[in-house]
């Protein structure tokens, strides 16, 4: 007993001496990327506002290509135009390539940030997180054709590619190398804290407070917890994308099938409560009062989540899909359109539906035990089963880690970009990674959360400002790429 407590004691005197080192030095870069202005009762995060306005400015400049060519990129996506005897350069399909991505963004955020959501913007938060998360569906088609247009394919066949390629060279051809420069090294910075924090400390930290909340687990041995998610995910990495994409391509549809069906099992037997929801949705999109200040607590908390949980905009992405096997950029940025759909419009949008209902069962909303974040969410979920609790420990165990593998590589080519090519400089980055997967379970943080949170959003800085200079080049590639559709010489195989 003396043996556990002195090590709870380290272990405490650890995560403060962690968490006050970010806060008393770091803690301005936090509170710089996340400035906040005062609107009515609630306040607005800048930052969530620089992504919305880019989105909106790509939907407008590409004339809503969102919606009009979600055929094209659905049959994309299943191979239809996929040519059995083309030898393209890259590593992984279409499908893959949008598997790995998901990965990323299909996260804790669909289950833990939109119960924040709503337990603070009420049910009108689902109105506005489904607009935003329709227009960043433009945000993620412009830097993914980028991110292919732009990549390094090795002579051995690996493929490198992002923001990072896209900011240098595609500024360069527009006589802003050094600019250019600038934005890639500063992007790849962000991106490689980024990783390490929000992409992996935070996740393993979270799946393992789930699994002690679920099945009561001791505290203290967060370590365990890590070096078996530490031992898998290395597993995985050490294969580079096409051993992830394999990974990814199975794991991802699994755990939306858990999670979506768990929603769908939920909305079936509450049924009669269904239409309720979308009016209390609808009502408190525009209503005067109500939760946080109303139609602007709604909106605010709306267009945060939606931001927060696609990154449309934020880059990461497009180094994932940069890895697809095709010699037409334009075909994976209409692939990458399905991303925020999926993401946002389908996955968080059944998780605020399992929500509202539970809340008009129990009433008022929110729960009157005060509940937020994951809580909440599985608290709504065993309204319905108490026995829910198993599936959702489950589903976030395996979104906490898609999330890291997916963004163990985004972080490896940063790492790459920077300081070059080469299996040593890989293996110092993965094994570095890993370890840091054992930290992040094994201690309690928040301003260590708050900084990588920041360095994550941080990237769009970098990212959205190229993404301005260089959207003349998608379109032209969007229009010669269509034109190959329409004239036959692209044409389909299936």
């Amino acid at each position: 007993m003396c043996a556990v407590a002195t090590s709870s004691a380290s272990a405490a005197g650890f995560d403060a001496a962690v968490d006050g080192f970010f806060n008393d030095y770091l803690g301005w870069f936090a509170a710089l990327i996340f400035t906040s202005v005062p609107v009515g009762e609630a306040s607005f995060p800048l930052i969530a506002g620089w992504l919305l306005i880019a989105a909106l400015v790509f939907t407008l400049y590409f004339g809503f290509i969102q919606l009009k060519q979600v055929k094209l990129s659905i049959d994309l996506v299943r191979g239809r135009y996929d040519n059995p005897n083309a030898n393209h350069d890259g590593e992984v399909s279409h499908f893959a390539a949008l598997a790995t991505a998901l990965s990323g963004t299909v996260g804790l955020g669909n289950i833990a940030g939109v119960g924040a959501a709503l337990a603070i913007g009420g049910p009108g938060a689902t109105f506005w997180m489904i607009i935003v998360g329709l227009l960043g569906m433009a945000s993620k088609f412009t830097e993914c054709t980028l991110g292919v247009k732009y990549r390094t394919v090795l002579p051995s066949g690996v493929v490198s590619g992002g923001p990072m390629y896209y900011l240098s060279r595609g500024l360069a051809e527009r006589g802003m190398a050094g600019f250019g420069k600038i934005l890639a090294v500063g992007f790849a910075i962000m991106t490689i804290l980024g990783a390490l924090g929000g992409g992996n400390m935070f996740q393993g930290n979270q799946a393992n407070a789930m699994l002690v909340q679920t099945f009561g687990l001791p505290d203290g041995y967060g370590w365990v917890t890590g070096i078996v998610l530490a031992g898998f995910v290395f597993s995985v990495i050490i294969g580079g994308m096409p051993s992830i994409s394999t990974v990814t391509s199975k794991l991802v549809p699994l755990m939306a099938i858990l999670y979506v069906g768990m929603s769908i099992t939920v909305l079936v037997v509450e049924f009669d409560q269904i239409g309720a929801a979308f009016a209390a949705i609808w009502n408190g999109a525009f209503s005067a009062e109500g939760v946080a200040g109303g139609f602007i607590g709604a909106l605010i908390q709306g267009l945060k989540r939606a931001t927060f949980s696609n990154e449309a905009g934020v880059g990461s992405a497009a180094i994932a899909h940069s890895a697809v096997k095709t010699s037409e950029p334009v075909t994976e940025g209409l692939v990458s359109l399905l991303e925020p759909f999926i993401d946002t419009v389908i996955i968080c949008t059944m998780t605020a539906l399992v929500i509202t209902i539970a809340g008009l069962n129990t009433g008022p909303y929110p729960h009157a035990e005060g509940l937020t974040g994951v809580q909440l969410t599985a608290a709504s979920f065993q309204t319905a089963y108490d026995w829910f609790r198993y599936p959702l420990a489950l589903a976030v165990l395996m979104f906490a880690i898609s999330t890291m593998i997916s963004w163990s590589y985004y972080g490896l080519k940063a790492w790459t970009y920077l300081f070059g090519e080469g299996k040593t400089n890989e293996l110092i980055y993965k094994l570095m990674f890993c370890f840091f997967v054992v930290v992040g379970c094994s201690i309690g943080f928040s301003a260590v959360i708050d900084f990588s949170d920041a360095a994550i959003f941080a990237m769009s800085i970098f990212n959205i400002i190229g993404l301005y200079f260089l959207m003349p080049v998608v379109k032209a590639e969007l229009h010669k790429f269509l034109a190959k559709v329409k004239s036959g010489e692209y044409k389909r195989y299936s």
